[in-house]
């Protein structure tokens, strides 16, 4: 399962963030520049969030932020934020999070793709600390194992 290409335009790099909120709104605004969503696809994802809490929060400082495949989905695509100092998003064992994946896919079956894709990336756990001390896109789609 190989990773979608990470466009330039879907990484933001030391992003300034208030809370979790903000942050994934940041990775939605990505998706939104890259063209895999439309920008009504953040709130979407901050309100999964809400409803279910910070399962998203998938390895300590990592959350995948993600929401149901649906009309605010244009393309299956992955954007990837950096944030320049980290934040809670509440959950247990993995805050504070400093890198927020944001996903967007169209079919269900290729949500669960995407996230074994991503979750062989994640296997090794020096990929989250390298990914947030990045400091150009080149860099984090080199760590990610993907193209532009």
């Amino acid at each position: 399962m190989t990773l979608p290409p990470l466009p330039e335009r879907a990484i933001s790099i030391g992003v300034r963030a208030r809370d979790w909120r903000d942050a994934v709104r940041a990775s939605g605004e990505a998706l939104t520049r890259a063209g895999f969503a439309r920008a009504s696809y953040a709130d979407e994802m901050v309100r999964m969030i809400e409803e279910h809490g910070p399962y998203v929060v998938i390895a300590p400082g990592l959350a995948l932020a993600h929401a149901r495949p649906g009309p605010a989905v244009l393309a299956d695509g992955l954007a990837i934020v950096t944030l320049a100092a980290p934040v809670e998003f509440g959950h247990p064992h993995n805050d504070p999070v400093s890198v927020v994946l944001g996903l967007a896919i169209a079919s269900v079956e290729g949500h669960l793709a995407q996230v074994a894709g991503l979750a062989n990336v994640f296997n090794d756990p020096s990929t989250v600390p390298a990914l947030a001390a990045a400091t150009t896109a080149d860099e984090v789609r080199r760590l990610m194992g993907v193209g532009s």
